[in-house]
């Protein structure tokens, strides 16, 4: 078990990846705590988990607001003891024109999307900083903080700014035996992705900036997730890894098989 006696933190992780990363840590043998808003949601993740065997706490938090983040490690190592693995999973989405979006709406993305990261990565470290021995954070970004969609223009520079921050992050930490590295997932099957996958044009859309012809499932982010967080990657840092089907290498559309 590549996480085995390790304890490992998941924002957003009641459904979809970061879920899925929540039962691959949990698999490979880490106590696991799940942290989201969705409070019934997380509660019957962490109850299926421990029914599965599994050491884990759910804990209800905003990501965007300092004093529930530092609540949330604090709640971690009162259950657990320490904090070996954080992923800075949670984020939203606001979809709309770009003349037509609000203030409200762009600063509610990077308040989540952005801001939450710091928050979790920061508080992170403090408690991996004061227990010694180092520890590994993950955050989550996009092949979106690379490809521009006007459509989700609040998204799309958050997640750009999530790349930034882990470099940045990678950096100030490394003396601290702390590694941070990103995961840019592209079309991923998530209720986020339930809208185009139920249009038939939509996906087709998808598919053809798609090489390898298919959507991505949670799972596959997550062995990505376990990887980064074990030793495995102990020489990596700083870097951001995208499991895309092919998509940031394409600079063409591919064909799609007429189903």
């Amino acid at each position: 078990m590549r996480l085995k006696d390790k304890v490992a933190l998941v924002t957003g992780g009641a459904s979809g990846i970061g879920l899925a990363c929540a039962r691959a840590f949990a698999a490979e043998g880490a106590k696991v705590v799940i942290a989201d808003l969705a409070r019934e949601k997380g509660e019957a993740a962490v109850e299926a988990l421990q029914e599965a065997g599994a050491d884990a706490l759910f804990v209800a938090c905003d990501v965007g607001d300092k004093a529930q983040v530092d609540a949330l490690i604090e709640a971690t190592v009162a259950a657990f003891g320490r904090l070996d693995v954080a992923l800075a999973n949670a984020g939203i989405v606001k979809a709309g024109d770009f003349l037509e979006f609000s203030e409200e709406d762009f600063d509610a993305v990077l308040r989540v999307n952005l801001k939450g990261v710091f928050l979790t990565g920061q508080a992170a470290a403090r408690q991996m900083a004061k227990q010694g021995g180092g520890g590994t954070i993950v955050n989550m970004s996009s092949v979106n903080a690379v490809l521009a969609i006007p459509a989700i223009t609040p998204y799309v520079v958050a997640k750009g700014g999530v790349n930034q921050l882990t470099k940045v992050m990678s950096l100030a930490l490394a003396d601290k035996g702390i590694r941070v590295n990103g995961i840019g997932p592209g079309s991923i099957r998530t209720d986020v992705l339930a809208s185009v996958l139920d249009d038939p044009e939509k996906l087709k859309g998808m598919m053809m900036r798609t090489p390898m012809g298919r959507v991505g499932e949670p799972e596959e982010i997550a062995s990505v997730a376990v990887f980064l967080a074990s030793d495995e990657s102990s020489y990596i840092t700083g870097q951001t890894i995208y499991p895309d089907g092919g998509r940031m290498a394409l600079n063409y559309t591919v064909p799609v098989k007429e189903s």
